[in-house]
This record gives structure tokens, C-alpha cells and sequence, in this order.
């Protein structure tokens, strides 16, 4: 909601997404965020029995994140906790986004919300980017958060969602991204996904798509357009026969199959049950 300040002109609004860059309010909000779900929960500096939750956090900080040697983190909690807010505030604006990722991988199972409590932050302070299923990714619409969030995170098909998981993370690597292979992920768990369906788990997409259709699972229609779909990963200037070295592929391609084929995905687990 806007101050008063902002609805009288007073005050600028930053309408801009910020992509490139980090603006302090975006910096200070998401240290704001850590300080109330970890820094000032209750044994994480201070424990009366047994060591503090800061320092098993620490510990794998400086070992696989820092890598710095073990000996120079500080032996003292609030000492440490100094040195990660320093680092914090001094790195470059993508290091943020790194820092993050490692907390919440290394806090999903103790704070498991803690990335949806991140991504309201994000999106208050227009970020561009969003957890999906612990990965960051220049995804904003909730609905194709849930979608991919829906399709990476499902147990019960874990060879489907390793595909868009993998998907996912080439796609959001911010450093080496690498869009032509995440398209090939997203292709792959839908074939994997309509092998389950049809029961062949030797079928190609179409003979699967086809048996599906068969038995009244899939609508001609929407048969017809995945399988163009495919057929433009498949051609000799496609992706899947690797025919160009360097092919003209963009993130809002791989987005695209990354939002399409986990929404098929869903989609044909529906059907499916």
C-alpha cells in the first residue's frame, strides 16, 4: 500500500523491477526478513544448553559457501552474525540472491516457509525474482509459481519432477544460464509424464499423447497443439537434435516451456486420477 507521502506525489515510487540491480530498501528488507524468521528466533544466538542454531548454519557457510577456512569464522555467535550482516550488506546485488538460495536450502527443512515469507518481501520491493521451488527465478505471476512449484515438488512422480527441477535450475542460474537445455528438461518431463499416463514406458510423445487420447483422457485439441510444440524442439534448426551449436534461444523461450510443460504436466496428473 502506498504512503501518504507517495499518493501525494510527494514521494517517488519505484515502479521499475529491479533485475540488474538491488536498491536499499530491496537490500534492507530481505535482512530484515532473515533477522525476524532466524537471526532473532528463539536459540539462534543464545542458548542456555547446548551450542546456538547460528552455529551448525555457520559451519556450512563457511565450508560451502565462503569457503573459507573453518578456523577463521569467529568463535563467538553475535561475532558471526556480525561478519554474515557485513557480508551482506557489502556484496554484489546477485551475491544476495546467492546467500539466500543457500539459506533457505540449508533451513527448508527447520523454516520451511521461509521462501514464501522472501517472496512477499520480493514482491513488495519489486524484485524480479522468486522462489520456485527453492530455486530463484525471474518468474512474478503467482499462478506460474504455483504451476512449476506444483510440477517440481511432486513425490509421487519423482522422475517427472526431477526433469522441471533441473528445468527450473538451468533456467534461473544467473551467473551461466542455459536456456536450450532447460527447454529439453521441460520437453523431457512431459514425455516422461505421458509414458506414465499411456502405460508404454518405450512410447514416444506422440504414440503416448495418442494412446491417451484414445482412452478419452486428452482433448484432440490440446493433443494437437503440444504436439507442434514438440515438433519445433524436434526440427533440423531444434533444439533436441542439437543442430546449432549456439541456437537463438532467449530466457522467455525457456520460460515459456518451462510455464507450458508444467502446466501439461499438472494437467495430465489430474487426468490421471
Amino acid at each position: 500500500m502506498k504512503t501518504f507521502s507517495e499518493r501525494k506525489g510527494l514521494k517517488q515510487v519505484s515502479e521499475v523491477i529491479q533485475i540488474k540491480s538491488m536498491n536499499e530498501a530491496l537490500r534492507n528488507s530481505l535482512w530484515n526478513g532473515l533477522d525476524v524468521a532466524l537471526w532473532s528466533t528463539d536459540d539462534f544466538i543464545y542458548r542456555q544448553y547446548g551450542e546456538p542454531n547460528i552455529m551448525p548454519l555457520s559451519l556450512a557457510l563457511w565450508f560451502d559457501y565462503f569457503k573459507k577456512p573453518i578456523d577463521s569464522r569467529p568463535d563467538r555467535a553475535h561475532k558471526i552474525l556480525a561478519t554474515i550482516r557485513d557480508y551482506f550488506f557489502s556484496c554484489e546485488w546477485h551475491e544476495v540472491y546467492d546467500f539466500l538460495e543457500f539459506i533457505v536450502s540449508e533451513r527448508k527443512r527447520s523454516t520451511p516457509r521461509l521462501a514464501e515469507f522472501l517472496n512477499d518481501l520480493l514482491d513488495r520491493e519489486l524484485s524480479g525474482y522468486r522462489f520456485v521451488a527453492g530455486h530463484l527465478a525471474d518468474i512474478t505471476s503467482q499462478e506460474e509459481l504455483t504451476m512449476i512449484e506444483e510440477a517440481a515438488r511432486d513425490s509421487r512422480f519423482a522422475g517427472v519432477s526431477a526433469h522441471v527441477d533441473r528445468a527450473l535450475q538451468l533456467y534461473a542460474d544467473r551467473e551461466n544460464p542455459d536456456y536450450r537445455n532447460s527447454i529439453k528438461e521441460s520437453i523431457s518431463a512431459v514425455e516422461s509424464m505421458t509414458r506414465l499416463v499411456s502405460g508404454n514406458e518405450k512410447a514416444t510423445l506422440g504414440d503416448a499423447l495418442k494412446a491417451i487420447e484414445k482412452s478419452g483422457q486428452l482433448h484432440p485439441a490440446l493433443k494437437e497443439g503440444f504436439l507442434k510444440l514438440y515438433g519445433y524442439t524436434s526440427d533440423e534448426q531444434g533444439i533436441r537434435h542439437a543442430m546449432l551449436d549456439e541456437p537463438n534461444l532467449s530466457a522467455a523461450d525457456a520460460r515459456y516451456f518451462l510455464v507450458s510443460c508444467s502446466s501439461f504436466v499438472n494437467y495430465l496428473k489430474a487426468r490421471l486420477h
